[in-house]
């Protein structure tokens, strides 16, 4: 039987949770709301902001959808994503176990000087960058996004896989190489299932770094049809000094709710790589 004090403090401890979910949650609901105001009601002092005054409208998710290229700013950024992604992975990955398997103070430096790349910051590399792009032929193209991102995502992830690589102990591979297993076989059959969740980040990290990025998008791209999402909206949506508020709400909330979901369903896979938890003992 529960005691008063225990009981006391799990009601607490529920309430304390209750609040910060609610704190945490409260911007995406007030925009959820925002996105579906009348124009009369939103710019009123008067109104409540939290509650429909006058009764909610589609009309500004009609003009987001019918009035901008809305879907296609999705589907360039989808397409960008995906391909940095796989860039990503294939670079990072074999580099981030190669010196995780480096003994010595040479791996331990490498791994520093590679991250110290990542905190260059893109404000300083854009307008080389932007040179290196005119010369390609890549100016106003999706490609051009490609092949840069990777210069920023590629760094960062290396060093964060490194540290999933040098959790695993040596004498897993080993003993897969005594079984019969040859050196990738022991890589892909041992050491990328226990690395699963450091894999899972970077996944997460990169696709997310490139729906937000927006200083390279918006140097490298004008026309509207090779526009991200994270350029697109704001262009379309901000012209002159008239803001549309409530369209802007409503492409935000629909491009937050998916990568909210994706964050959700792999949160365990997260939390146990941060924690280096794939490993034990």
């Amino acid at each position: 039987m529960q005691t008063a004090p225990s009981s006391n403090r799990r009601i607490g401890l529920w309430a304390a949770i209750s609040f910060f979910v609610f704190f945490a949650a409260s911007p995406f609901l007030c925009m959820a709301i925002m996105a579906f105001k009348d124009s009369a009601d939103l710019y009123r002092k008067a109104n409540n902001p939290f509650f429909y005054n006058l009764s909610p409208t589609l009309e500004h998710v009609e003009l987001l959808f019918n009035d901008t290229p809305y879907l296609l700013f999705i589907q360039n950024s989808l397409l960008v994503g995906i391909a940095v992604v796989i860039i990503t992975l294939t670079l990072a990955v074999p580099a981030a176990y190669a010196l995780a398997r480096l003994t010595g103070r040479w791996g331990e430096r490498a791994g520093i000087l590679i991250f110290l790349v990542y905190l260059v910051p893109p404000t300083l590399l854009f307008i080389p960058m932007f040179r290196i792009i005119v010369a390609l032929g890549l100016r106003n193209n999706l490609l051009s996004l490609i092949i840069t991102y990777p210069t920023i995502t590629v760094p960062f992830c290396t060093w964060l896989l490194m540290g999933f690589f040098k959790a695993i102990p040596r004498e897993l591979e080993e003993a897969a190489l005594v079984d019969g297993q040859h050196r990738i076989g022991a890589f892909l059959r041992v050491i990328m299932p226990l690395s699963l969740p450091g894999v899972i980040s970077v996944i997460v990290f990169t696709f997310t770094l490139t729906l937000h990025e927006f200083i390279y998008a918006m140097t490298f791209i004008s026309s509207s049809a090779q526009r991200t999402i994270s350029v697109g909206i704001p262009t379309e949506l901000v012209r002159g000094d008239v803001f549309f508020w409530q369209s802007l709400l409503a492409a935000a909330v629909i491009i937050a709710i998916p990568v909210g979901l994706i964050y959700n369903l792999f949160l365990n896979r997260l939390v146990q790589g941060f924690t280096m938890g794939a490993v034990k003992g």
